[in-house]
């Protein structure tokens, strides 16, 4: 029995192509899929499911492209009462198997276009009921289709779902220490954060049409592209890779009226040509998340497009979303904005106690949103509350009228002779710095100070970079102590599948280098 007032996914879902079954609800250059086919090929695949033996808290994962087979499978997957575990699809096989292991999945749905990768790993995984190929029509032995699956027919299953209680999604962290943690969303979870994303972004049902090229997967795609409109009767255009051409003529062949990014991505989109950029008539605004939008970016793109980008935030494990500028209301840069509708904010220090405006502390979240906590890991899930607070690991403040500053992740702090330097801060100068297309800043390890500042920078095309230039600009523009003691020039920086720089592997490659200079030198 559902004790929750929160309606579950698949009845939120069910009423809403039972109101606008005809209504496209996903949008292709050449054609339109409607509400009613996806209630029609979801159901499908959860009888197929209850078919093989999968129910009420059983995991299925889903290692699919941008797609509507990933929107129908996710669907399917949660009305037949199982929990769908996304795939990330820049993962090694090894780091697959983990994650498919850890879950304890009986079911893998996989798209043909990846079908390399799961022939790798497929012999590594023990008690899986079945997988089931989309999008091709030559299975291996034993393996179900999916065309078949949502064409077979029958009853989908009614399992009771307490909204609560009951998990709808698993969804991995990147893992920035040792192993990724699965953060347990519930049927609640995800249906308040729809609900609020709905409200804050002002999005106007049976209207909106948003281009979601960020992964589905990831869970600000999930959410706000993928889940928002399919149980609030809106469509999303969902586009399998970012190719800025094929945004643009995505965009004006199907009317997409939001664009979902994230900061790198909007870099990437300043380089369109006069007519690419016409092309986005159609679109009201923008929506950056994900990673901290530079200043300098968001002035850049804004300028050249004539549209406005809305900065929010918020991590997998709030569902995600925690915070957004608010749409037509004021703007701030820099900042990440007011929370969402049903959602605090408060910004506390390390014993857990609320600080004043202005002071910086890790920025904890309250709400239904809020995950369950860690698959499997109730010590990481205990260190990651206070209390009802989740921690969200970012350093960061709120002002006067309650925006909310994200300074930096708090593992990413650098500590210079007994100083913090919040990268982010630095990175905003170097933005600024003609030629500089990106920038990431991350602490190397120093026995007179502790640690220093090392810039990683990405020059914009047909423009020179030297380290001499860059570091002469910072001495003009910051502190003693935040200006960088080295700073290397790259062709790319490190990204995740969503487009977020891995500072990550920027420091591995420092300690590698470091590692090697010392050989040399002995």
């Amino acid at each position: 029995m559902n004790t929750d007032q929160t309606p579950t996914i698949p009845q939120l879902f069910r009423a809403t192509a039972a109101a606008r079954g005809d209504q496209p609800a996903i949008c292709f250059v050449d054609r339109e899929v409607c509400f009613g086919e996806i209630d029609r090929a979801s159901d499908g695949i959860a009888a197929a499911l209850a078919g093989r033996g999968i129910g009420k808290g059983d995991r299925v994962a889903l290692y699919c492209i941008n797609s509507e087979q990933f929107a129908i499978t996710y669907l399917g997957i949660i009305k037949a009462g199982a929990v769908v575990v996304p795939v990330n699809l820049l993962l090694n096989p090894r780091e697959i198997i983990y994650i498919l292991r850890d879950a304890g999945v009986r079911g893998l749905f996989y798209h043909q276009a990846l079908a390399p990768t799961v022939a790798a790993f497929r012999g590594e995984l023990d008690g899986l009921c079945f997988s089931a190929l989309i999008g091709g029509q030559t299975p291996v032995e034993g393996e179900l289709l999916y065309d078949e699956m949502t064409r077979a027919g029958g009853e989908p299953p009614t399992p009771e779902i307490d909204s609560g209680e009951d998990l709808a999604a698993i969804l991995y962290t990147s893992g920035t220490t040792g192993h990724p943690k699965g953060a347990m969303l519930t049927h609640r979870n995800l249906v308040s954060n729809t609900r609020s994303v709905m409200r804050a972004m002002a999005f106007e049902p049976g209207r909106e049409r948003l281009l979601v090229v960020l992964p589905m997967f990831h869970s600000f795609a999930a959410t706000v592209g993928t889940l928002t409109p399919l149980l609030h009767g809106l469509s999303l255009a969902p586009l399998p890779k970012f190719d800025p051409a094929l945004v643009c003529d995505a965009i004006e062949a199907t009317g997409a009226t939001i664009f979902l990014g994230v900061p790198s991505m909007y870099s990437v989109l300043l380089r369109l040509s006069d007519a690419q950029v016409a092309q986005w008539r159609s679109i009201r605004y923008c929506i950056s998340g994900g990673a901290a939008m530079p200043v300098e970016v968001m002035r850049r793109f804004e300028q050249r497009f004539g549209l406005a980008i809305y900065e929010g935030d918020g991590p997998t494990e709030c569902s995600p979303v925690t915070c957004v500028n608010p749409i037509g209301g004021e703007r701030k840069p820099a900042s990440v904005g007011l929370p969402v509708p049903e959602v605090e904010m408060a910004i506390l220090d390390d014993d857990g106690a609320a600080l004043a405006v202005d002071e910086i502390g890790e920025i904890c979240v309250r709400g239904p949103n809020v995950m369950k906590g860690y698959w499997n890991l109730p010590e990481a899930t205990a260190e990651s509350f206070f209390g009802d607070w989740v921690r969200t690991g970012d350093l960061g403040y709120k002002d006067g009228d309650g925006y909310v500053y994200i300074v930096d992740r708090k593992k990413d702090m650098v500590i210079v002779n007994g100083m913090n330097v919040y990268p982010r801060m630095v990175e905003e100068v170097l933005y600024q710095y003609p030629g500089v297309a990106e920038a990431a800043v991350v602490g190397e390890p120093s026995e007179l100070h502790g640690e220093i500042v090392v810039a990683y920078v990405v020059a914009a095309e047909g423009a020179a970079l030297t380290p001499a230039g860059v570091r002469a600009y910072c001495r003009e523009n910051l502190g003693q102590h935040q200006v960088p003691r080295k700073v290397l020039v790259r062709e790319a920086l490190p990204k995740n599948a969503a487009g977020k720089i891995l500072k990550r592997e920027l420091r591995k490659a420092g300690e590698l280098e470091r590692g090697i200079d010392s050989r040399e030198r002995e």
